[in-house]
């Protein structure tokens, strides 16, 4: 394993709602009285070893997500899976982008985030498509309203979806993701019990009530100047924001989990990420980069990511 590993015991300052629990079994609920209705369509590519495929399902509120799903060719399926989340107003990108985890042996579907995609994922909310910013303060007001229920409603159906297809395993089955989408990734492994493995790098979303202090660049920068613009509403945004906070999530996850972080990270500070990881309740692994930012360890992070992932459900995996 490439980095700096250790134990790291920091203790959070967020606090978690009374009624945390039922508030995400409610919002689950509400969200799968929609058919999951998962499309697959070929998708062509002159790619000589890894099939590619155009993948669709409902999320939150019935809206229509867009992933695509790449296969490695000619390996015997079922396979284990993967779900990817992406950072801070990205979306799945082009059909070729990061082969990687499907040459490894996997499953691997990447998911749009609702709004921050390329134009093919349902809109939102009614008064735009999807825009450059602004997510993260968009609902605060109230948690049923916030932006982030319905992206965690979303990704809890990708990994719904992925488990649907003959393609794959659905008792080995993972998801991944960095920033935005490492603080995804850390709240399905709470909110879906049964992952396999979360592959966790510089989460976003986590310590929430406090980053505003802690970060002065965007995204998080867009918080503090919520506060300074709206005084009077910050005790509601900052409740709303414990129903999302990673660490909260963490308390409740069990699947073996590989944390990273760049100890210089200026985007989602280390002193955001190591209370999330000493609150994660599964076995868990955190790789420490002293000399790095946001990027942390890089192509020697994929390294690690792909020997914890193979260790737990790669082809061959128990």
């Amino acid at each position: 394993m490439h980095g700096e590993t250790a134990v790291v015991d920091a203790i959070t300052t967020q606090t978690e709602p009374i009624d945390f629990d039922a508030f995400w079994a409610e919002t689950l609920a509400e969200t799968r009285q929609h058919p999951l209705d998962v499309t697959i369509d070929p998708r062509p590519s002159r790619l000589a070893v890894i099939d590619v495929f155009d993948v669709t399902f409902r999320g939150f509120g019935g809206s229509r997500i867009h992933a695509w799903l790449r296969v490695p060719r000619g390996l015997a399926s079922p396979l284990p899976g993967l779900v990817q989340f992406f950072g801070y107003g990205n979306g799945r990108g082009h059909a070729l982008r990061d082969l990687r985890w499907a040459a490894a042996g996997y499953a691997h579907l990447v998911v749009d985030a609702r709004g921050q995609g390329h134009g093919d994922t349902d809109d939102d909310h009614p008064d735009g498509g999807p825009s450059a910013g602004g997510f993260l303060v968009r609902g605060l007001r109230s948690p049923r309203e916030y932006y982030y229920r319905r992206v965690y409603a979303d990704a809890v159906r990708a990994v719904e979806a992925l488990r649907s297809s003959s393609l794959v395993d659905p008792a080995r089955v993972g998801v991944v993701g960095a920033s935005q989408g490492g603080g995804i990734a850390l709240a399905m492994a709470g909110l879906v019990p049964d992952l396999s493995v979360a592959i966790i790098q510089a989460p976003f979303l986590c310590e929430l009530n406090r980053v505003a202090e802690l970060s002065v660049e965007h995204p998080y920068s867009q918080l503090t100047q919520h506060f300074a613009d709206r005084r009077l509403d910050t005790p509601t945004a900052l409740d709303t924001l414990r129903y999302f906070d990673g660490v909260n999530h963490a308390k409740r996850a069990t699947a073996p989990a590989l944390l990273s972080t760049g100890l210089r990270d200026g985007i989602t500070p280390p002193a955001s990420v190591l209370p999330t990881f000493a609150a994660y309740a599964g076995e868990k692994q955190i790789v420490l980069w002293p000399y790095n930012g946001h990027e942390a360890g890089g192509d020697l992070d994929e390294e690690n990511a792909i020997e914890f992932a193979a260790a737990h459900l790669g082809p061959g995996a128990a």
